[in-house]
């Protein structure tokens, strides 16, 4: 899967679990957590969206720290995305 692919699923995931009103096209790899107002907790929250839309299941500890939609997305595409 390309990263261009990823990113775009990840970023209707992110868009379908937020409550903030934003312009999403434009969230890309280099967008960071804290930007769209996510944090650690709340990435906890979205790691069974993440599991289900790439049937790829993540541990709470491989993501805690990532800062940006490129990096969650590197991952999945490391573990088969």
């Amino acid at each position: 899967m390309s990263d261009e692919t990823i990113i775009i699923r990840l970023r209707n995931i992110l868009r379908d679990n937020s409550a903030e009103e934003r312009d999403w096209g434009h969230v890309n790899g280099e967008t960071t957590m804290e930007s769209l107002g996510i944090d650690s907790l709340s990435i906890l929250d979205l790691l069974y969206d993440i599991d289900q839309e790439f049937d790829i299941h993540l541990e709470g500890s491989e993501v805690i720290d990532m800062r940006t939609v490129g990096e969650i997305a590197n991952l999945l595409k490391q573990r088969g995305a």
